[in-house]
């Protein structure tokens, strides 16, 4: 197994955009190789750093790169969606900021066994905690047409996705589908030739859409961006990085509603709703990479972080 090393993506960006208190409470809900983290913990004194990750492999190398900080650091193994419970579970109130990377960590793309790659045989399991029942075998050998179908659109965006689950529904027939690079010669063979010949990998939007479903992802989210701005303290940031585009419309309509206030229509004389702004937008538009750091983590390329800050 590879060790756990993750590159942390836009993590200056980060660190401003959390405007970090020495005494303040902080909630990485993603916890990864402890990157941001270790940045976060180094700037507190008499705070406290909340690190939550759902993959144990993660937990424990996180635990060995935040050793120096143990007085002021308190890892938690759960998925960033619950972190309304997990503060509940811990007597917190309220935070001063919470953090989420919700991008694959390089390890676990990178790692085989994980079975998260295109480029390495693997069983076919891309759970990011291996405790869930859930795994990527279930959907490809078990899951109807349509849901195939769904899930090959709807979250790989992939315009050949008829084809791809007709494909897999036909083999999986004959034999089941058992391995990572069986799926990549059953998606091959679905695509016409001109799709074959482009740029991206050939399964990556497939791998993606499996992986999304698997780990229910977009449900996470969904689930986070209600729980985690009543979690803050007045002033209390939150700052999130994307990946793909399904989680930024999520994250960016989240936030967007949040820093709204009268919903009533224009034409009510008095506000009858009583809605009032729970946030105000730090970014009005994403963060992105600069250069310099897509020359050192080409990875970085589709990330987006925005931040904002509870009222």
């Amino acid at each position: 197994m590879s060790e756990f090393h993750h590159i942390s993506v836009l993590l200056d960006e980060c660190i401003d955009g959390l405007n970090i208190k020495p005494d303040g409470i902080y909630v990485d809900g993603t916890l990864g190789g402890a990157g941001h983290s270790s940045q976060i913990a180094k700037r507190l004194t008499t705070g406290m750093l909340i690190g939550i990750d759902r993959d144990p492999v993660a937990l424990k190398a996180a635990g060995e790169r935040l050793a120096p900080y143990a007085d002021r650091v308190k890892l938690v193994h759960s998925n960033f969606c619950e972190i309304a419970s997990v503060l509940r579970e811990l007597n917190i109130e309220g935070v001063d900021g919470i953090l989420l990377d919700l991008g694959v960590s390089s390890p676990q793309l990178d790692d085989g066994e994980r079975g998260f790659s295109y480029m390495a045989d693997a069983p076919l399991d891309m759970r990011m905690n291996n405790e869930d029942s859930l795994s990527a075998d279930t959907v490809v050998n078990t899951w109807p047409y349509e849901e195939l179908k769904r899930i090959l659109y709807e979250y790989g965006e992939e315009r050949y996705a008829p084809k791809i689950a007709a494909a897999i529904c036909e083999r999986r027939e004959q034999t089941p589908i058992r391995t990572t690079l069986e799926l990549v010669d059953i998606i091959r063979s679905a695509m016409p030739a001109a799709a074959l010949r482009e740029k991206q990998h050939p399964a990556k939007r497939s791998f993606q859409a499996i992986r999304i479903a698997v780990n229910d992802e977009l449900g996470s989210v969904e689930k986070v961006m209600k729980d985690a701005i009543p979690c803050l303290n007045k002033g209390g940031r939150l700052a999130i990085i994307t990946f793909h585009s399904l989680e930024d419309r999520i994250v960016k309509t989240g936030m967007a509603n949040a820093s709204k206030g009268c919903t009533c229509p224009p034409n009510f004389p008095v506000c009858v709703c009583g809605k009032k702004p729970q946030v105000k937008l730090i970014t009005r538009k994403p963060i992105v990479s600069g250069q310099q750091e897509l020359d050192r983590n080409p990875r970085a390329r589709s990330a987006k972080l925005r931040v904002c800050e509870k009222l």
